[in-house]
């Protein structure tokens, strides 16, 4: 055992140079290859981090930018609405106040018809009765004509 321990000492004492040559090589890999390594890889996740970032403001800055856009054409929609309606609104009344025209119109035709009937009513009355008492007078006329021939006639039989 005492040979195994020397024979590990003598391993031990030989293996020195090649732990010191390890630790430089640990030391200049982690000063020339890890540490740039590390400062890039740092960098590169920040510049990712910063883009999603941008990206993410971007987007929320469209999404501002919609949200105002749709506001406003809401805004232009309830005010063609409105005009639309307003239109609407002068339309009806001017339909409204063609059709009192009209009807105040009718009604003055209507009055005016009423009265040239009345006229005509008074007028055909009075032509009428002015008939009648012609042919009335003209019956009578014929009928004393005969009721004074009818002696002379009936006499001479």
């Amino acid at each position: 055992m005492e040979e195994t321990l020397r024979q590990l000492g003598g391993l031990l004492i030989g293996s020195i140079p090649t732990i010191i040559l390890f630790l430089i090589l640990y030391g200049a890999y982690r000063t020339l290859v890890h540490a740039p390594l590390e400062r890039i890889l740092a960098e590169r996740r920040a510049r990712t981090e910063g883009a999603l970032e941008k990206a993410r403001a971007d987007i929320a800055a469209a999404e501002a930018r919609t949200a105002e856009y749709e506001q406003s054409l809401r805004q232009a929609r309830a005010s063609i609405f409105k005009a639309q309606e307003a239109r609407r609104q002068q339309a009806l009344q001017t339909r409204a106040a063609a059709i009192a025209e009209a009807r105040a119109k009718a009604d003055m035709h209507v009055k005016q018809a009423k009265a040239a009937l009345a006229q005509d009513v008074a007028a055909s009355k009075g032509s009428l009765q002015a008939e009648a008492e012609r042919m009335a007078s003209e019956i009578i006329a014929t009928l004393l004509r005969q009721a004074g021939a009818a002696p002379s006639v009936g006499g001479g039989q």
